[in-house]
């Protein structure tokens, strides 16, 4: 099962895909962790994101897609794979493509949540003050402005994904605003029928 997953912070994305790790027994991929793993491991793609991001600069497509490709191979991904954050625009989707057609592989799936973006800022103010009444530390980039930016900044780069993928037949909706057990079904339907 290779399936990608799309909406903006704060829709359940991450909630999903550890469910569906669990189930199925795919890694999640997340840029941000591949990244830091190719880093670590010192691979050369590694050293040329290392180089980018210790001058303070933005990951270039070109190796983003590269360490995608390169994860992609893993042993642990031979079953699946679930994306999550990536694509982030249709450039890198259709590089995507690329990659998946070169190593003869396809996506089963993308599933994007549907959400009310007024009602996520709601529920990340509920969830920022829980976590100082509970005593918790809350980070810094968990605030409604900087929350809103992160969802103007999704409508303008990463939302065009939707018509990407409506146009290749593969992009599935979900009300990424009901709870989680009803999410958790109607995407275990969308994968039993893809």
């Amino acid at each position: 099962m290779r399936l990608i997953f799309l909406g903006p912070p704060g829709a359940g994305k991450g909630t999903q895909a550890k469910l569906l790790t669990e189930k199925y027994g795919i890694p999640q991929l997340s840029t941000g962790d591949m990244l830091r793993a190719a880093v670590a491991a010192g691979t050369d793609v590694g050293k040329r994101a290392k180089a980018v991001m210790d001058a303070g600069q933005l990951v270039s497509d070109a190796i983003v897609n590269e360490i995608v490709s390169d994860r992609i191979d893993s042993p642990d991904c031979a079953r699946g794979f679930i994306l999550d954050g990536y694509p982030r625009t249709v450039p890198q989707a259709e590089a995507l493509d690329q990659i998946l057609a070169g190593k003869g592989i396809a996506l089963d799936a993308v599933v994007e949540l549907k959400v009310d973006e007024d009602a996520l800022v709601r529920r990340m103010e509920n969830r920022v003050a829980e976590t100082i009444a509970a005593g918790g530390t809350v980070r810094s980039d968990d605030n409604p402005e900087a929350f809103k930016r992160r969802l103007t900044e999704y409508r303008e780069k990463t939302a065009p994904l939707s018509n990407y993928y409506a146009s290749t037949g593969k992009l599935q909706t979900v009300d990424g605003m009901a709870n989680v057990d009803k999410v958790t079904a109607e995407i275990a339907g969308i994968l039993e029928n893809a």
